[in-house]
């Protein structure tokens, strides 16, 4: 299903930037589907390419209380049924290289996370999938290093990668998005997005829950159309308030069309 998307995304070569959203975590099969349709009508009516996002479990939390997914099994399940339902492309997380092949089975893009993007056995394991590869920037790492990761990708025998950016470190509690790493990870020749809310989070806080500036998400992805991303990455939900996970970054459902409406006119201005 994804081959369709590959065409339109490779090299920068399309006229319209493509969108991965979705929320932070699978939640339930309800909430999801109802995500799902509300995003497709926005992307069709606004003829955007659409990768509906989910993980399937969250690896990485602060506080070993936090809500980490519904069961694998089920909610790789979920992810199947949206693609199946409204013929779009899913990408969800793995985080150690026996989950690439369980989650290739569901996916039609197997994801990264930033913390990870250096390991090679994870990196190899994803591409020998075949699926396509979404790899996000380390906070820690530069643009340039990220080439390194798009080489063990593609020296297994994939072509299929994409670069993700997410900001970098900046102090203990905060981050900073340096809109330089887009041109450069896009001479890698590979799609290049950036990933509008989570760069705006403010992890590590004392209270163990991650913070975030989600009034900054127009301003970041403006910015990111305006260099050159290719894509954008962005978490959505109905409710952030009471999102069981990264709520504090989140885009509510609602501003999405008008979010998106106002980026296509930035893409037709620039090209």
């Amino acid at each position: 299903m994804i081959a369709k998307y590959l065409p339109q995304i490779k090299n920068g070569t399309s006229d319209q930037f493509f969108l991965m959203a979705g929320p932070c975590a699978i939640e339930g099969e309800e909430i999801a589907l109802r995500i799902a349709e509300r995003i497709v009508t926005i992307t069709d009516k606004l003829n955007i390419p659409f990768i509906f996002k989910g993980s399937y479990r969250k690896a990485n939390r602060s506080k070993g209380s936090s809500f980490t997914g519904i069961g694998d099994e089920k909610a790789l399940k979920i992810l199947e049924k949206v693609a199946q339902e409204f013929g779009v492309p899913t990408v969800t997380d793995i985080h150690e290289s026996q989950e690439a092949a369980m989650a290739a089975a569901y996916v039609d893009v197997l994801q990264i996370p930033a913390f990870l993007c250096r390991q090679t056995d994870l990196l190899l394991a994803a591409a020998e999938t075949g699926k396509v590869v979404n790899v996000k920037k380390g906070q820690f790492l530069s643009a340039e290093s990220m080439e390194f990761a798009v080489e063990k990708i593609k020296d297994a025998g994939n072509t299929k990668v994409v670069l993700t950016d997410r900001g970098n470190s900046f102090g203990y509690q905060d981050l900073i998005v340096d809109f330089r790493g887009i041109p450069v990870m896009r001479s890698f020749q590979v799609p290049t997005v950036m990933d509008c809310t989570h760069s705006l989070q403010q992890p590590n806080q004392r209270s163990g829950v991650t913070g975030g500036k989600p009034e900054l998400i127009e301003t970041i992805a403006k910015a990111a159309i305006a260099v050159g991303s290719d894509g954008l990455f962005i978490e959505t939900h109905p409710d952030p308030a009471n999102a069981k996970s990264d709520g504090a970054n989140m885009l509510h459902l609602d501003l999405l069309e008008g979010l998106l409406t106002k980026l296509t006119r930035v893409r037709e201005a620039i090209l």
